[in-house]
Parts: C-alpha cells; sequence; structure tokens
C-alpha cells in the first residue's frame, strides 16, 4: 500500500511539472500587454501590486524565482525555511517532482514530530500539572488534558490565522476535522462496537459545537474577526467548562440522594464520572519497570544522564513487531532531541521521574529553547543595547540555576520545587508543537501553490488528516477495548475545544499585534460547503440519534461514512471547478 501511494504521489508531480512546462510557451505575462520577460511589475507605481501567489505556475521557467522573491503574497511571516524559494530557485524545473516528493516527507515527519511531542511531553506535563493543582478530572478533562489532545489543532490554527492568506488553511482544517471526527472516527466507533450513547452528555455536547459552528459561519460571513468576537468564542467554551462541570456535580448529588442502587455497572452502561475513573491511569501497571536492571550498587551521576537521554528499551525492542521498529528508528532522533531539551514530570512515579543531572540541564536547555522557538527565533537573537544577545543572558542565568540546583540536590529525592519543571516543560513543549505547526502550514501552502490548490480544501484534507489520525486510533482502540462510550463523547469534546479555542486564540493574538481585526478571505464556494457539510452532520446526529433511542448500530456508522466520502467528493469537485455557482 504505501509503494502504491509513492508511486501516485511521483505520477501526480509528474504530471504537475509536466503541465507546467507545457503552458510556459503560451504564457505572456500577469498584466495586460506585459512582456514575457517581465511577468511582473518591476517599477513604478504598480510594484507594490499584490499577484496571487499561485499564478506563479502560468509564468516562464526562468521568472519564477524572481516573482517568489518579490512578491510579498509568497512571503510567509514565521517559520525558519523559505519552501517557495527551496522549490523555484533551488531546484531546476525539471527536479520539481523530486523537490515536491522529499517536501511531502518532511511534511509526514512533521506530523511524526507533532505527535510525538504531544504524546510523550505535551500531555503527560499537562497531566502534572493537573495533579499539583489538584483539579478534578473532570475540570482538567475539558481544560488541560483537551488542550494536550488538541495541541497539533490548536497551534496549526493559531498559526494560520497570523496570516489572512493562510486563514482558509485554519478555517479548512478545523471544519475538515469537524467533518472527519464526527463522522468517520464516530461512525468507526459504532461499526466496531455499536452501543447505547449517553442522552444528556451527547445532547450537551452537540448544541454546544453546533452553536460553535453557526458562530465561526457568521464569522465567514462577516468576512472577519473583531475583538469581541474571538473573546466570546473563548468565553463560549469558558461556559462549556463550567457547564459540564455542573452537570456532573448535579449528576453526583442526585446519586447521593438516591436510595435506591442500581446493579454494578458493565463498560457499555458507565457513567460519566465512572468513565473517567475507568480511563484514569491509576489502576495501570507500568510495564517498563519489568526491564529495569536491579542495581546492586548506587549509579553514577553519568550513568543517570546516559540512561535518563536513551530513548530505546533494547528489551522492548526485541519483541516488538518489525513496523514498530521502523517507525521507531524515525521517532529515535526526535525522542532524542525532546528528552535533551523538555523536562518530564511523572506524578505516578515514585521518584516523580527526577533525574538530578539531566533536569539540572533542563534549566540551561529549555529556556534557550523558548527564546530560540518563539517568533521563530526573534527574540533569541535581539542584541540587548545593540552588544549582547538575549540567548547569551538565557546561558548565563540558566547556567547558575542549573549549578545552584545541582549542589542543593541528591540523586535519590526530588527536591520540594520539582513541580515547576512540568511548567517549564510544558512551555517548552508547547513551543516546539508550535515551531512544527509553522513549518506545517508553510509546507502545506507551498504544495498549494505549486498544484494550485486553495488552503481551504489543503486544510480539509492534509492537515485536518494529520491532526486527527491520532485522536482517530485512540477512539477506536478505546471502543475494542469495551468503552465506545467514552470514545463517542471524546469525538465531540475535544473539536468543542479545537474549533473555538483555535479560532479565538488564533484571532486574539493575531489582534493583541496590532491589528485592528481578523480578515478572513474564504476560498470561493467551497468554504461555505466545508462549513454546511459540518452543521448537516451535526443535525443529521442530533435528529437520527435520539429517533433511535440512543442506539448506535452498524447501520448507523456506514452512513457516517457515506456522508463523509459524499462531502469530500463535493468538495474536490468544487475545487477543481466541476461544479460551481452560475454567474447572473
Amino acid at each position: 500500500m504505501a509503494s502504491r501511494r509513492l508511486n501516485l504521489h511521483w505520477v501526480l508531480c509528474s504530471l504537475c511539472a509536466l503541465l507546467m512546462v507545457e503552458t510556459v510557451p503560451r504564457t505572456s505575462g500577469l498584466a495586460t500587454g506585459a512582456h514575457t520577460s517581465a511577468p511582473f511589475p518591476a517599477s513604478g507605481v504598480n510594484q507594490t501590486r499584490v499577484v496571487d501567489c499561485r499564478d506563479v505556475c502560468s509564468l516562464n521557467v526562468s521568472d519564477r524565482c524572481d516573482f517568489i522573491r518579490t512578491n510579498p503574497d509568497c512571503h510567509s511571516e514565521g517559520g525558519y525555511l523559505d519552501y517557495l524559494e527551496g522549490i523555484f530557485c533551488r531546484f531546476s524545473p525539471n527536479l520539481l517532482p523530486l523537490a515536491v516528493t522529499l517536501y511531502g516527507f518532511w511534511l509526514l515527519y512533521l506530523f511524526l514530530i507533532l505527535g510525538v511531542t504531544a504524546e510523550k511531553f505535551f500531555c503527560p506535563n499537562l497531566s502534572a500539572i493537573s495533579t499539583t493543582l489538584k483539579l478534578s478530572h473532570n475540570v482538567a478533562g475539558v481544560t488541560f488534558l483537551a488542550f494536550g489532545n488538541g495541541a497539533p489543532d490548536i497551534f496549526s490554527a493559531v498559526v494560520a490565522f497570523s496570516d489572512p492568506h493562510t486563514a482558509g488553511l485554519a478555517l479548512g482544517a478545523l471544519f475538515g476535522a469537524g467533518v472527519l471526527v464526527t463522522t468517520v472516527v464516530a461512525g468507526g466507533i459504532a461499526i466496531l462496537r455499536p452501543f447505547t450513547a449517553a442522552s444528556r452528555p451527547f445532547l450537551r455536547d452537540i448544541v454546544f459545537y453546533m452553536v460553535a459552528v453557526f458562530l465561526i459561519f457568521f464569522a465567514l460571513y462577516l468576512g472577519r474577526v473583531t475583538l469581541p468576537w474571538a473573546l466570546g468564542y473563548l468565553c463560549l467554551y469558558v461556559f462549556y467548562v463550567v457547564t459540564v462541570v455542573l452537570c456532573t456535580w448535579i449528576y453526583q448529588w442526585q446519586r447521593r440522594r438516591s436510595l435506591v442502587y442500581s446493579m454494578p455497572a458493565t463498560p457499555e452502561m458507565l457513567s460519566d464520572s465512572e468513565e473517567e475513573r475507568v480511563s484514569s491511569p491509576t489502576n495501570s501497571y507500568d510495564y517498563g519497570e519489568e526491564y529495569q536492571l536491579l542495581l546492586l550498587y548506587q549509579e553514577t551521576t553519568a550513568q543517570i544522564l546516559v540512561r535518563a537521554l536513551n530513548p530505546l528499551d533494547y528489551r522492548k525492542w526485541r519483541n516488538k513487531p518489525a513496523h514498530w521498529r521502523v517507525l521507531k528508528v524515525f521517532k529515535l532522533p526526535v525522542e532524542f532531541l525532546l528528552l535533551l531539551t523538555v523536562p518530564l514530570v511523572d506524578p505516578d512515579k515514585e521518584d516523580r521521574n527526577w533525574k538530578r543531572p539531566l533536569n539540572c540541564l533542563h534549566l540551561v536547555i529549555s529556556p534557550l529553547v523558548l527564546v530560540l522557538t518563539l517568533q521563530s527565533g526573534a527574540y533569541g537573537v535581539y542584541e540587548i543595547g545593540g552588544l549582547f544577545p538575549v540567548w547569551g543572558i538565557v546561558v548565563i542565568v540558566g547556567t547558575a540555576l542549573a549549578a545552584v540546583t545541582f549542589f542543593a540536590t541528591s540523586n535519590s529525592k526530588p527536591p520540594r520545587f520539582h513541580w515547576v519543571f512540568a511548567f517549564l516543560g510544558f512551555l517548552t513543549s508547547a513551543l516546539w508543537i508550535n515551531a512544527a505547526a509553522t513549518e506545517v502550514v508553510n509546507i502545506l501552502r507551498s504544495l498549494g501553490v505549486v498544484f494550485r490548490l486553495s488552503n481551504t480544501v489543503l486544510g480539509l484534507t492534509l492537515l485536518a488528516w494529520g491532526n486527527s489520525i491520532g485522536d482517530a486510533f485512540s477512539d477506536f482502540t478505546l471502543a475494542r477495548q469495551g468503552y465506545p462510550r467514552m470514545a463517542f463523547s471524546a469525538c465531540f469534546g475535544g473539536i468543542i475545544f479545537n474549533i473555538l479555542v483555535g479560532v479565538g486564540l488564533g484571532c486574539l493574538l493575531h489582534i493583541s499585534r496590532g491589528h485592528p481585526e481578523v480578515k478572513l478571505e474564504p476560498d470561493g464556494l467551497l468554504v461555505w460547503i466545508l462549513a454546511g457539510a459540518l452543521g448537516l452532520s451535526l443535525v443529521c446526529s442530533l435528529v437520527s440519534v435520539p429517533l433511535q433511542s440512543f442506539q448506535l448500530n452498524r447501520v448507523y456508522g456506514f452512513c457516517l461514512l457515506l456522508f463523509y466520502v459524499s462531502f469530500l467528493v463535493v468538495a474536490l469537485l468544487t475545487e477543481f471547478g466541476v461544479i460551481h455557482l452560475k454567474s447572473v
């Protein structure tokens, strides 16, 4: 299957290159009367005229590099690599299929980086923070843990909303992920294990999500998001959190007052609070402890550091299948870099994952990563008074703190302030995710320019699939283990957070940089089809599920899958102009 996808990818790239080469002799510039050798204005008043970057494919091969470098529409505000300049200036035209293929592999690796960072560093540190703050499972589930699960979507949306030209990418990703999760994932759960949905949580979540979709739909109609609207999205999510907490409290209060107790609950009949107790890792067993050697001597500081930086368990390696080993090989560089730069606090372990030499090293490296990844390193290289860079001061201060911590603590017992490392790990992993999400958005926009695709269709396909695949596998695993209600509830709870906080926080940060509003430039009919499809899927579920007495069977699951396939076909036909509005 992988080889077929790769061959298909090569064929598409080759066709794209041939089409662009064949269209070169028929192009005569962008403006009427322009010469072939001057495809865009070079001087005068027209120099500031912004031309759609996707028009680069209609130019002569020799003019494309200058067009990319001088057209403001082709410039990205963030990121470390200029992908458009790499395609059109670093690679010769006949190597375009190779460049696109390399970008495709790099995109897949960026999704891998996002997944590893969120799963192994971001979420555990959020869990440690919630434990430190003594938050209940309900509050932690709809705040910190929801943020952890939706981190790739949130950061991708924040990055995309920073530029009006890529706002369509964020809308496409958020709406596309919403359609994907509420149809494919929810339908897959019903197919894997038919079940009876919890009525009140289902109605609560789907109504809140429909309100959120309507508000985004109205913002698209207005074509802009102002400060009150951005704050309104965030306040609506806060109201949703309060509603979840109150509903759970009322349910528990009613149970305490009840004198009649039902039979012991099975996995199919768990309540919200019982589901959370089942999902909590209190009764889980850490099989990694089996493989720890029984040390008859005290480990030295150097040995602790080497073992803490080793991302590979050799005993587990020998017992895993071949495909797991191949994936692990690609994960090893990422995991080593994250172990070196991101502190990790584990409240379930006796020592809370305290590694004195590595944690002291984190006091130097983690703040350095923070300043070098914030705004793509713009703050880190800034020189104070034109003399000393910010990163140098960070290294000096971090080294002093590391020295004090090293001599004031021991290897065997974590210090009382160890919880601070959870917050440091949360910030560092968040900025790693933000940096990877920035590169994902930039590379998707570059591929959209090459294939002349809109940002919306890239968002609803590649970006939505990449960010949602982890949640899909997690929900399917829960369903196979006998907890389909828990997985089904996660489908709606997570995407409510993504759409409200993703749009609200992304627009709020953009406005805080001095912009009066965020202008939305929807890509024609496609955005409205996307928003309409999401609203239609929610309405269908809201009507059909109660009619089935909340009993979700395989027929319902297959209907949802058919709905998504139909939506995807209509979206692609609209993108390629087969479906369009007739001009009056």
